[in-house]
């Protein structure tokens, strides 16, 4: 049976709720399942048999506060597998775009072959992220510039954006 490890920690957009499970080969010993915010549309929430374990998370928390304090342009993490084979294409697209840079939705439908209609499924992909921060899901903007949907909403994705040098004056 596997069991689910949780912790929450701080961050500069809110309380963070990290959730994973044991593995001998990531790095601190746990896969990253989720990574929720605060009034983030779709979150994990904390259920009755998981074990709360910060120690378990030591590297993950690193690793994010190296990001936030601007030390680090990326994460060394294991992910648990988890969403549809689309969104695993999708989010592995997502995972792709490079720190400070941006790209649209149409261009994420593109490289996974969803171009025309496949645009909105993109969209619903991405809106599904368990891993967001750590899977740059705020990188992905609308064709027009704009910054549209983002599950912990568009404040904190122009944050985001803003912390890796992404937005344009």
């Amino acid at each position: 049976m596997t069991v689910t490890l949780y912790t929450t920690v701080g961050s500069p957009l809110g309380d963070v709720l990290l959730a994973g499970v044991e593995s001998a080969t990531a790095p601190g010993g746990v896969a990253l399942a989720s990574l929720s915010l605060p009034d983030q549309k779709g979150a994990a929430v904390v259920q009755g048999e998981w074990v709360r374990a910060p120690e378990a998370f030591a590297g993950v928390v690193s690793q994010l506060g190296a990001y936030f304090d601007g030390a680090s342009t990326g994460f060394d993490l294991e992910y648990t597998v988890g969403g549809t084979e689309f969104q695993r294409r999708v989010w592995s697209a997502v995972d792709a775009v490079p720190y400070g840079a941006t790209v649209t939705y149409g261009q994420i439908a593109e490289r996974v072959g969803a171009s025309g209609a496949g645009v909105r499924a993109v969209g619903t992909a991405i809106g599904r992220n368990p891993l967001l921060v750590v899977r740059p899901c705020h990188r992905v903007i609308g064709a027009d510039g704009a910054l549209r949907g983002y599950a912990a909403g568009l404040e904190r994705k122009e944050r985001l954006l803003g912390l890796e040098g992404a937005l344009t004056p």
